[in-house]
């Protein structure tokens, strides 16, 4: 048996050895309770914090099929390989392309918590935005979480305890923190289990910030290697005015490619399916009571996540800028360590002898000031162009 069918479920949690120690006693605390035992370990609702690429939703899906696997998370049964999928009839999923979790959503959520699990061993919903709770839907779970069902297990998903504004909420759940994988982690993962060459897996893996899934997309897609080197290559180039506006649009431009392109194949598959469900046609007959205002639903959704892929790639984006003038704050102070952008280390000192570090640091204050405002529905073009002109050398 190789190393990675040895960890079962736990196989892709990287950097967590403590976090997959605590659930794994978590269910065999579990199967005692499903013996009649007392079950001390488990709990009926789990809060789980991370930075973003630390693998919280991963997590969750794993000890929910370690919840379910007979053997304790083998990863090769059906019941393993059937809640990995997102397949299993007792477990439930709750992603949202929205900016919240309505309190209609959660009320319909909610219900589902009571069904008697059809497998006898747990009902798990997974709410992987946890934070993007209003405060009427966190009123809706709270009930769930104070009068839970025997058999019912909770997992909440969010970067940060702060993030989750009810404590209510939180104080109903155990929580438990995943940090940020160590470079040589993910370098190890990817030889591995990807089988990525040793040096490009150190690069994706520096370059990655702790992100797996970024880690794996850079190592193995030379689009996004691409994509990467010209938005850290912005920050050199950022002279005059015209380079400011030329840099905006880009970043934009590539924002919306990308959008487009993520969106529109779900987008058809998705108005299929609904055409598919009411029973509609293109033949010329009256559509099905309903129909037109689903559609309508949909379209606004799906509208709302295309913006949201926009927001996410720009995001992305600045985020490797922060990157950047990180390296140079790390250049103008002398400080000890590893540049990220080792490649770019000329351009790092090229711009680090432009300014010092005060300089620098309202930059990175600047980007992060920009993030904030596309997060509270900023238009992307116009705050990028307000960020490049504060970038300007």
């Amino acid at each position: 048996m190789n190393a990675t069918a040895a960890r079962g479920v736990w196989a892709d949690l990287v950097g967590q050895e403590a976090l997959v120690e605590l659930l794994r006693r978590a269910v065999t605390a579990a199967q005692d309770r499903l013996a009649g035992g007392p079950g001390i370990g488990m709990t009926h609702a789990w809060l789980f914090t991370g930075p973003p690429g630390s693998g919280r939703s991963n997590a969750a899906r794993a000890f929910a099929a370690a919840l379910q696997c007979e053997r304790g998370g083998c990863g090769e049964c059906n019941a393993c390989r059937t809640v990995l999928a997102g397949s299993h009839p007792d477990v439930t999923f709750v992603r949202t392309d929205r900016s919240i979790i309505s309190v209609k959503e959660m009320r319909e959520l909610v219900p589902k918590s009571y069904l008697i699990p059809g497998n006898r061993r747990w009902q798990i919903l997974v709410l992987e935005d946890a934070d993007r709770i209003n405060e009427q839907a966190a009123n809706a779970l709270l009930k769930s979480l104070e009068e839970p069902a025997s058999r019912t297990v909770w997992m909440l998903c969010t970067p940060s305890l702060e993030d989750l504004e009810y404590p209510t909420v939180k104080s109903r759940c155990r929580q438990v923190s995943l940090r940020t994988p160590s470079v040589e982690a993910i370098t190890r993962l990817l030889v591995e289990r990807s089988g990525v060459p040793e040096g490009m897996a150190a690069f994706a893996a520096r370059t990655s910030y702790g992100h797996v899934g970024r880690a794996r997309r850079l190592a193995t897609d030379e689009a996004t290697r691409n994509r990467r080197h010209e938005v850290v290559s912005i920050p050199p180039r950022l002279v005059g005015l015209g380079a400011c506006m030329t840099a905006a649009s880009n970043l934009h431009e590539a924002a919306v490619e990308e959008g487009e392109a993520t969106s529109q194949r779900l987008d058809e598959t998705e108005l299929r399916g609904l055409a598919e469900v009411y029973g509609a046609d293109a033949g010329g007959r009256r559509p099905p009571r309903g129909y037109l205002g689903a559609v309508s639903q949909l379209k606004d959704d799906q509208k709302r996540r295309r913006r949201r892929v926009v927001t996410d790639s720009i995001d992305g984006a600045l985020l490797e800028m922060l990157g950047f003038y990180r390296d140079v704050l790390m250049a103008q102070t002398h400080s000890a360590g590893h540049l990220v952008n080792e490649e770019l280390r000329a351009d790092v000192a090229a711009v680090a002898r432009r300014g010092g570090a005060e300089q620098t640091l309202r930059r990175m204050e600047a980007i992060g000031a920009c993030r904030e405002a596309l997060t509270a529905n900023a238009a992307p073009l116009l705050a990028l162009e307000s960020l490049m002109f504060s970038l300007r050398l």
